[in-house]
């Protein structure tokens, strides 16, 4: 079971396949166990990292609630990288995974092959809509701390997949991860100049408008709807997601050495 120990957190990663790398981030609450039905697509013929966020899984819950943010889970993901020997990197990921990926590639688009953009939203420019979303966050932290995990059974599919110690580590990571702080990151999409894949669910109604937007915004971005799926896309429908992840990673060269 590899850990890396990253200021004191330790942080749970898998490594499966070998050729170029490519890094899967996990959504809010799920783990990296949501990505198992793309690891046999995708481990032939690349380096696939998958790994748990702080505050998930069967990584570390830190205890002071300044240890969780962006700008953390960044350096985390650019540790990972270095973990395995990676320059650079296809960067991708789902829902809050997806938004920490443009993040990512914000912070460091010299070591950002491709994006992998999956049932994510872009954050936002007005600061109203932001302060509705943080505060819908905010209830979410205040559930886990009253309530515990809870019934885990009604959610999306890669919250079901998914395993925690408990409550504490999501509650702090969605005061901390899951709101957003300023505009950087959906600023930021013109000035994509990678390969990038917007991958939507056709049944994630939250979440159409703003892939629209996404494949807009960032230049030559591929858009596809997968049908049959919600918001965990790779799960509710793996084949379809599976053979439009394909398509792009072909088209785009990925699979060659950077």
């Amino acid at each position: 079971m590899p850990k890396l120990s990253r200021d004191g957190v330790s942080l749970y990663y898998e490594v499966h396949g070998e050729g170029p790398a490519l890094l899967l981030t996990h959504g809010f609450s799920a783990t990296s166990q949501m990505w198992k039905g793309q690891i046999d697509a995708l481990a032939p013929r690349f380096t696939v990292i998958t790994w748990d966020m702080r505050g998930h899984g069967q990584s570390d819950y830190p205890a002071d609630q300044s240890e969780y943010s962006e700008e953390a889970t960044v350096a985390d993901m650019a540790a990972l990288l270095d973990r395995v020997g990676a320059r650079r990197a296809v960067i991708g990921g789902l829902s809050l995974g997806g938004y920490m990926s443009l993040a990512f590639h914000r912070a460091h688009p010299e070591r950002t092959r491709a994006l992998l953009i999956i049932d994510t939203g872009p954050g936002y420019k007005n600061d109203q809509a932001r302060a509705g979303w943080n505060e819908n966050a905010i209830r979410r932290a205040e559930r886990y701390e009253a309530e515990g995990l809870g019934d885990l059974s009604r959610a999306s599919a890669e919250v079901r997949a998914s395993s925690h110690r408990d409550a504490t580590g999501l509650a702090k990571a969605a005061r901390g991860m899951l709101t957003q702080r300023d505009s950087r990151v959906i600023e930021s999409l013109p000035e994509i100049a990678v390969p990038a894949i917007v991958i939507v669910g056709e049944n994630d109604t939250p979440f159409l408008a703003a892939s629209d937007y996404m494949a807009a915004k960032i230049p030559g971005a591929t858009r596809v709807v997968i049908p049959n799926a919600g918001h965990a896309a790779n799960i509710d429908n793996p084949e379809a997601f599976n053979e439009a992840l394909a398509d792009f990673l072909q088209g785009a060269h990925l699979a060659e050495p950077a």
